[in-house]
């Protein structure tokens, strides 16, 4: 009888136990929901944080340029990177299709170097000059660089889904399509983002640090920058077939009336041209008055070899505009945060610079974030970054320097001293050796020193000067060679402040300059 008790004791025990567990299951579920309830307030939106996928180290919003190559980047470091793009579908831009040779070692450097290749990508070795029926070709200084060192020029988008491919190839890299609507903030930290899908569905993505790099129009940027965007002019774009290009294998540079005309390679059949219009407004396309335009202004400019392909393109009809853009650097601090590529900073389209500085950029980024194990301390890591706005400025300030102001002395004026300048320039890039190594370095990227910059942009002023004053100087000339120096100044000064002259010149006098990684266990 004991023995039945003792047993009958130790069922009834086991089954209290069993019912007690069940039990405090079922409440502590009931709490669950109730905080993923808090945490998602809005019907129908759902939340991202990790459960059941693994939790995200960083949310970068945008797949173009920047975006893939950063998610790659900071993929191969190991982090875990869940990037949200508005369109996966191959984007058509009419640039961002001359990789300069800085960026194209910037590309090896990341690993990326493969993105150029089965796309129909053509070498660039240089630029050529054109000016009133006379050419003159720069030639990048390559000779210390490996044998596949140059530039490459290629469609845009076909670039683009290369990358794309290649961070989508790193597990811990999820790609997803949607549009991100807003930053989540809490208590001035931004904590993730708010994004619909392609199916209409709303979601929250949290993550330590959120990266935007949505580009040039950017709804995000105004919450982390303070924008100062100018719009100089808009570019008309055609693509020429079945034409050969005066210098094979060359960016060409039409010094043309009233602005610069481009012309490079985007495959091995096709030659795409630029026509800068100056201002924010272009002719209508609907009314006919684009091809016009072209047909009669832009048509007596354009090369011999090239004339009879601008005009089927025209007669084509394929004829696309976009406004090129502006935008200095300003950058607000932010915890949790962090702008990159054309969201952050934009320059001129001339000099092809865009995807060398957003490279150049990512270099930078990833040697900061690189020591770092751990980036939940949001305010730590926003002091930290505070260095990136300081290391990248030497060489984007350089670049962006460099085409604001060729922009403005290619274009021609009804100020006298203003075509001095343009006129010296030519000359000045004809005479060859350091007088043409010196700036094709300072535009290729490869030798991106403020100092440079400045030096050979006053001598080409000096040069310009200097030649008024042959055979014999003369008071009017004297008085157009001051003008000439006055309005170098006045290209050049308002360009560098905006790009912050300590900043520029002096970065290691800026204590984020030398800060050290926080301490993060």
């Amino acid at each position: 009888m004991d023995a039945v008790a003792g047993a009958g004791q130790l069922v009834g025990v086991t089954a209290a136990t069993i019912l007690a567990a069940i039990f405090l299951a079922a409440v502590m579920g009931r709490r669950r929901r109730r905080r993923q309830r808090k945490a998602a307030p809005e019907s129908g939106c759902g939340v991202v944080d990790g459960e059941g996928r693994g939790r995200t180290d960083i949310i970068i919003v945008g797949a173009g340029v920047a975006g893939s190559a950063l998610a790659y980047t900071l993929g191969k470091d190991g982090r875990r990177v869940h990037v949200i793009e508005r369109d996966m579908t191959e984007p058509y831009r009419i640039v961002g299709e001359l990789l300069q040779p800085g960026g194209y070692l910037k590309l090896i450097e990341l690993g990326l170097e493969d993105c150029v290749e089965e796309i129909d990508a053509q070498r660039v070795l240089g630029y050529a000059l054109l000016k009133d029926g006379r050419n003159t070709k720069l030639s990048y200084p390559l000779e210390k660089f490996h044998s596949d060192v140059a530039g490459r020029s290629f469609h845009n988008g076909r670039f683009i889904q290369r990358m794309r491919q290649k961070a989508a190839s790193l597990p811990n890299v999820q790609l997803e399509q949607g549009t991100v609507t807003s930053l989540l903030e809490d208590g001035g930290t931004v904590k993730g983002v708010l994004y619909k899908t392609k199916s209409g569905e709303e979601f929250k993505a949290y993550a330590p640090l959120t990266i935007v790099c949505d580009g040039c129009f950017s709804n995000l940027r105004r919450a982390l920058c303070s924008p100062k965007v100018d719009v100089p002019s808009c570019f008309v774009g055609l693509v020429l077939e079945n034409c050969q290009l005066p210098h094979p294998n060359h960016g060409h540079v039409i010094l043309a009336n009233p602005s610069p005309i481009l012309c490079y390679p985007i495959s091995s059949t096709e030659i795409r041209c630029l026509v800068d219009i100056p201002g924010q407004k272009v002719p209508s396309m609907a009314t006919g008055e684009m091809a016009k335009y072209l047909k009669t202004m832009v048509a007596p400019q354009i090369p011999p070899e090239l004339h009879d392909s601008f005009i089927a393109a025209i007669d084509k009809g394929s004829i696309r505009t976009m406004p090129n853009r502006s935008m200095p650097a300003a950058p607000l601090p932010t915890p949790g945060a962090l702008l990159m590529g054309d969201a952050f900073n934009m320059r001129h389209p001339l000099t092809g610079g865009g995807m060398t500085v957003a490279l150049s950029d990512i270099v930078v980024l990833r040697n900061l974030l690189k020591p770092l194990h751990n980036l939940h301390d949001a305010a730590s890591l926003c002091k930290y970054l505070e260095s990136f706005y300081t290391l990248r400025k030497p060489v984007a300030s350089t670049i962006n320097t460099l085409a604001g102001a060729l922009y403005k002395v290619f274009c021609a004026s009804t100020d006298q001293a203003r075509n001095e300048m343009r006129e010296a320039c030519f000359d000045y890039l004809s005479l060859g050796g350091v007088f043409s190594n010196g700036p094709i370095a300072l535009l290729s990227g490869l030798n991106p020193r403020p100092l440079s910059l400045v030096a050979h942009f006053f001598a080409v002023a000096i040069y310009g000067v200097g030649r008024l004053m042959l055979p014999v100087p003369s008071p009017k000339r004297m008085w157009i060679g001051a003008r000439l120096v006055s309005g170098a100044c006045g290209i050049i000064f308002p360009i560098i402040k905006a790009e912050g002259v300590r900043q520029m010149f002096f970065p290691a006098t800026i204590p984020a300059y030398y800060r050290a990684p926080p301490p993060m266990e």
